[in-house]
C-alpha cells in the first residue's frame, strides 16, 4: 500500500512539471484512414502510443523531407471545432514541423532519391478554458483541488488536448518507414497557466514537431538504431 501511495505522488509530482502529458486515444484516430492499424504496436515509455518501424528501412539514405500539409481529420461529420480554428491548428503544425525538420534535413516539394514523405494528421483537439485555466494553476486552494482531480482522474480540470496519426514513406517507393499514433492533453506546469484556449494543444504540437524530428535525424545520421 505505502509503495502504491508513493508512486502515485511521484506520478503527481512528474505531471505538475509537465508542460504536456500522454493520455488515453480516442476513437477518432481510426476514421483518418492515414495508418495501418494493424501493423501497430503499443510503444515503450517516452514513445508514440502506437508505433510502427519499418525494419527493412534503410535510414543512412535518407537526407531530405517532404513535409505535405497537414490536415485535419473529423470523426463522423463532428464539427466541434469551426474551420477557422481547424485551420489554424493545421498552420501551427505545418509550420511546427518545417522548423524542426528543417535543423536537421533539406526541405523539399518534389519527390525524388533520398526524399522521405511525412504525412500528418490531426484527429482530434479540444480547447482549454483559459481563465478557469488559469485559476486552477495559479490560485493556492484551487491547486489543491487540481492535484486531487489529476490523483483522481490522471487530468487536470478545464485543459486541452490534441490527437495526431503521423505516416512517414519512401518518396519513391510509397514504403512505409514508420508510422504513428499519440494523444496528448494539458499538463500541471505553471507556464500552462495563461495561455489562450488552443494553448495545450499547441504545447501537444511543438513537443511532437519537436520529438519526431530529432528521432527520425539521429536515425538517419546513424547515431541512434
Amino acid at each position: 500500500m505505502t509503495k502504491m501511495v508513493l508512486n502515485v505522488c511521484l506520478a503527481a509530482t512528474l505531471a505538475a512539471c509537465s508542460v504536456t502529458q500522454q493520455a488515453p486515444l480516442k476513437t477518432t484516430a481510426a476514421g483518418s484512414g492515414l495508418v495501418d492499424y494493424a501493423m501497430l504496436s503499443p510503444g515503450a515509455s517516452g514513445q508514440a502510443q502506437l508505433r510502427y518501424i519499418n525494419p527493412a528501412a534503410q535510414w543512412t539514405t535518407y537526407h531530405k523531407i517532404l513535409i505535405e500539409p497537414v490536415t485535419y481529420w473529423a470523426a463522423h461529420g463532428d464539427t466541434r471545432i469551426s474551420p477557422a480554428d481547424q485551420h489554424t491548428l493545421c498552420n501551427f503544425f505545418q509550420q511546427s514541423l518545417q522548423q524542426q525538420f528543417s535543423r536537421y534535413f533539406s526541405t523539399v516539394s518534389k519527390d525524388g532519391r533520398g526524399v522521405m514523405v511525412l504525412h500528418v494528421a490531426l484527429t482530434d483537439a479540444e480547447a482549454a478554458t483559459p481563465v478557469l485555466r488559469s485559476v486552477s494553476m495559479l490560485v493556492p486552494q484551487a491547486r489543491v483541488l487540481s492535484t486531487l482531480k489529476y490523483l483522481a482522474t490522471g487530468s487536470y480540470p478545464f485543459i486541452g488536448s490534441a490527437e495526431v496519426v503521423a505516416k512517414l514513406s519512401d518518396s519513391e517507393t510509397g514504403m512505409v518507414l514508420g508510422e504513428w499514433v499519440d494523444r496528448r492533453i494539458g499538463g500541471g506546469s505553471l507556464q500552462t497557466a495563461a495561455q489562450w484556449k488552443w494553448g495545450d494543444a499547441e504545447n501537444a504540437i511543438t513537443q511532437w514537431s519537436t520529438t519526431a524530428a530529432s528521432r527520425v535525424a539521429a536515425w538517419t545520421s546513424g547515431q541512434a538504431p
